[in-house]
Parts: C-alpha cells; sequence; structure tokens
C-alpha cells in the first residue's frame, strides 16, 4: 500500500528515513539481540540512546550549558500543571498571553495554585493573530505563551522581551522548525507527536536557576529538580518515544539543521498561502503577520462545502485536512517531515476542487 500524504495535526507524519531506520532496528537494535521496546532503561544501551538523544538535540538547537534537557511524560498538557508548581513560588504570580485554546487552559490550570492576570488575549479576533506584548508585571515570577497555536494558525512573529522576568513557552507545534534562541526563555515545554516523536515524550529545556523551587505540594514526578538529577529516569521513561526523537534529530541534523529547516519549511507554506491568497474560493484564516508555517487553516466559506473538500480530498490521498472540532474549517499541518511534493499535491487538488466547485 502507497503512503498517503497525512496532514494531522498530531500524531503526525514522521519522515520516511526515521520509520525506514526504526523498522530495520525493530527487532535487533544495534546487535543488542532485542527491540528498543524490550530493554530496560537501566542498561548500558538504552543510557547510550537517551544521552545521544540529549547530545544531537543540544547541538541541533545550540542549548546553552546552563539548561537542563528533560525527557518526560504526560504531554504538554501536564506542564500547564508542572510549570506554575515549579515556578510559581516567589511571589505567587505569573502573567499568561492568550492567543488560542492551549494558551487559556494552561493559564487557567495555573489559576489553581497562584494568581494569573491575563496580559492580552486574540479570543476577540477569534484567535486570528497574536497580541503584541511589551509591557510586563515587575512582580510576575514569569510569563507564559504559546509559541504556535495549532488550532488556529498563528504563530509568535516576535519573542516578548520580559527582561529578568522568565519566559515560559509552550512550543508543542513549532519546535524544531526554525532556529530559536534557547536563552530568551527560562523554559520551553513541548509534546513531541507533533515534530519529533510518537506520542509518548515530552520535552523540557529548563534553566538551571529555575529548577529547585517547587512548592512543596507539586508532586514528585512534576519536579524538575527530581528528574534532572535523575537524568529523566526517576522512573521507566518513554524509552521507545525518545529513541524515534533521536533519530529524528540525527535526520535533521544530517540535513543541514534548523537553518536548512527553515527554508524547507518556508518554502512549503509559501507555497500554500500563495494559492490561498490568490484563489476564489479558499481563504486563509489567520491574519498574515501571524501566519504559522506549521499549520495553515483555511476555509470555503460554506460548511457543507468545507466537508466535501475533506471526504473528497481523503479519498484523493490527501488525509486529515479537517479543521479542529471548535473552529471547523479546514487545516494542513505541514510539519517537518511533510514533503514539498505533499503540499505540490494538496495545491493541485485544490485547483482541480476550486474549478469544480467555484
Amino acid at each position: 500500500m502507497n503512503r498517503i500524504y497525512n496532514f494531522s495535526a498530531g500524531p503526525s507524519m514522521l519522515p520516511v528515513p526515521v520509520l525506514e531506520r526504526a523498522a530495520s532496528e525493530m527487532l535487533n537494535y544495534n546487535g543488542s539481540g532485542m527491540s528498543v521496546m524490550e530493554m530496560s532503561h537501566r542498561s548500558a544501551v538504552y543510557q547510550q540512546i537517551i544521552d545521544q538523544t540529549e547530545a544531537d538535540l543540544r547541538k541541533l538547537m545550540n542549548i546553552p550549558d546552563n539548561y537542563k534537557v528533560l525527557f518526560l511524560q504526560g504531554g504538554a498538557s501536564t506542564q500547564f500543571s508542572a510549570v506554575p508548581l515549579n515556578l510559581m513560588t516567589k511571589n505567587g504570580k505569573a502573567d499568561y498571553i492568550v492567543s488560542g485554546q492551549f494558551s487559556g487552559k494552561a493559564a487557567k490550570e495555573a489559576e489553581r495554585y497562584g494568581e494569573v492576570r491575563i496580559l492580552a488575549s486574540s479570543k476577540d479576533r477569534n484567535f486570528t493573530y497574536v497580541p503584541y506584548v511589551t509591557e510586563f508585571n515587575k512582580d510576575s515570577d514569569y510569563v507564559h505563551i504559546c509559541y504556535n497555536n495549532t488550532i488556529f494558525g498563528t504563530v509568535y512573529p516576535y519573542v516578548p522581551q520580559t527582561g529578568d522576568i522568565p519566559l515560559v513557552a509552550d512550543m508543542s507545534s513549532g519546535i524544531l522548525s526554525k532556529p530559536v534562541n534557547v536563552a530568551d526563555y527560562g523554559l520551553i515545554y513541548a509534546g513531541a507527536q507533533k515534530n519529533m516523536a510518537p506520542a509518548g515524550m515530552t520535552l523540557v529545556i529548563v534553566r538551571e536557576d529555575l529548577i529547585g523551587d517547587a512548592m512543596d505540594c507539586c508532586p514528585v514526578m512534576l519536579q524538575y529538580k527530581i528528574q534532572a538529577e535523575n537524568g529523566s529516569m526517576y522512573n521507566t521513561p518513554p524509552c521507545y518515544s525518545i529513541y524515534v526523537a533521536g533519530l529524528v534529530y540525527k535526520w535533521l541534523l544530517e540535513l543541514g539543521g534548523l537553518e536548512e529547516m527553515q527554508k524547507i519549511n518556508e518554502a512549503k507554506a509559501g507555497m500554500l498561502y500563495d494559492f490561498l491568497d490568490n484563489s476564489k474560493l479558499f481563504k486563509a484564516t489567520a491574519e498574515k503577520e501571524c501566519r504559522s508555517l506549521m499549520n495553515v487553516c483555511f476555509v470555503t466559506g460554506d460548511t457543507d462545502l468545507d466537508k466535501k473538500f475533506c471526504a473528497e480530498a481523503a479519498a484523493a490521498g490527501l488525509s486529515n485536512l479537517k479543521g479542529h472540532r471548535s473552529v471547523g474549517g479546514m487545516r494542513a499541518s505541514i510539519y517537518n517531515a511533510m514533503p514539498v511534493a505533499g503540499v505540490e499535491a494538496l495545491i493541485a487538488f485544490m485547483e482541480k476542487f476550486e474549478k469544480e466547485n467555484g
């Protein structure tokens, strides 16, 4: 069976070379006689896997030495709780910028542990843009943003300048899509299933001075200090997801790193947005200055026609183009693993659909 073009927002496509490498090592990893799925996380062979995975990620993202890299469980949503439990401990206050559903959920969860101030929200225009914020509360323990908004197809076109206040970013759907200056952030977290690996692993990159002052009520599994001291292996980690993430990091390094990946992503997104901007049937929903490279949201303006488009696209091998249930329309998630040919195939289908239904 031929592979389809999978535009799912997550779990999403993985690079074919990564899947082929994982398949070749499925029964016998590196002469160990067993699969990575089967081996003890306390074994020397697995320790080498997780160490190399961290080393490759540090190289890929140019992570400073004073940052810890943690491979955790629970998805990015667990970090909605872990962040305030670990960081909202000096003044008991935090600033949140709400640019979509996930940043809203993160803010609501943080309210359980301290005072949350919503600095700005783009809900007034259905989250079609990212608020530009330049002023922050000086007594805030941190400022939280969601870097790329999967559901609404927007991305931060700037890095909030928070000064001495740690900037925390949920980068789940934008991680590894282009270079970021890790030093601009106190903490970065991301679920793996959008651009790194199968669901199961959550990446946390945290500055060392932000570790070690968790609330007394913070569960041991959510304490960054405990996880850092135990090399992300306080208990059994998501072993296989970490292993595949390591293969993805190697694939990106061999490609030329995040600078090269950015060029490819900008080319893919540019093609699709250019078509949408010139289409008489389809319309991109995100405002131009905030358009995501990873999640392209669009509509026809007719709910029934949107449904017809998604059904016919799926039959043509262009899968999972239906928009999130909360907003409708269509969404093409074109993460790193989506080849240029996949975007070209989507545009060709959209041109055909417009001629037949415009």
